[in-house]
């Protein structure tokens, strides 16, 4: 019986992905980014829930590249879509689901590439997601937004399939050294998610957040480099 717990666990995930999915396609871009958040945090739990429970296998890694295929490539792409429709055609707002595909292409990579144990290559699919509901929110009733938009979904694919190195929030010790540039992370991104809540009621930080995170990784392997 509890082998099957983790998949489970994957499979609300992918519940939660056709939820918020239907709910961008309506216009409830607020209710389709609860329901990615709640998706990645079934998400998360699934491979620790197959770790502890020592049950791990290969349909269980499928599966969770599919219900994340969902939850962090089609919904946020629904949440694009939805938004463009109000100053573009259906044809070209469909373009969003460009991301879709790309991300994945960013899944499969990751379940084929052995350099990601410890951090990432490329934008993880769970912060493309959570980037574009925030985004999408905290722009909303914007003048030129959907165009900002359109132009900021081939940046954010390029981001998924590119060879950029990112630090994931994975901790060997507690200490500082060795987590600088994850400690300096945490700290920082605290401002800038909660000041545009308190000061605007707006959780646009919450993609700040994730730009943030793109720019710090960036800036650490150049300077690595």
């Amino acid at each position: 019986m509890k082998k099957h717990i983790p998949n489970a666990i994957t499979c609300c995930n992918l519940i939660c992905g056709c939820i918020a999915t239907v709910q961008a396609v309506q216009g409830h871009a607020d209710v389709a980014l609860l329901f990615i958040v709640i998706g990645a945090v079934f998400d998360f739990f699934d491979g620790m829930t197959a770790r502890l429970l020592h049950v791990s296998s290969p349909i269980g890694k499928e599966l969770d590249s599919l219900a994340d295929v969902v939850t962090f490539g089609v919904a946020p792409s629904a949440i694009i879509f939805a938004y463009l429709q109000s100053e573009y055609s259906t044809a070209e707002a469909s373009m969003a689901f460009i991301m879709a595909a790309f991300s994945a292409l960013r899944l499969a990579k990751f379940n084929l590439d052995e350099r990601q144990a410890l951090g990432f290559i490329g934008l993880p699919t769970p912060a493309n997601a959570l980037f574009w509901g925030a985004l999408s929110i905290g722009l909303d009733g914007m003048e030129y937004a959907p165009y900002i938009v359109m132009a900021a979904v081939p940046v954010s694919c390029y981001l998924l399939v590119s060879e950029i190195p990112m630090f994931a929030l994975k901790f060997k010790s507690w200490g500082w050294k060795g987590n600088e540039v994850k400690y300096i992370f945490l700290l920082t991104c605290i401002p800038l998610f909660v000041l545009p809540l308190i000061l605007f009621q707006s959780i646009i930080g919450l993609a700040a957040v994730i730009a943030w995170y793109v720019i710090l990784s960036v800036c650490t392997q150049r300077n690595k480099n």
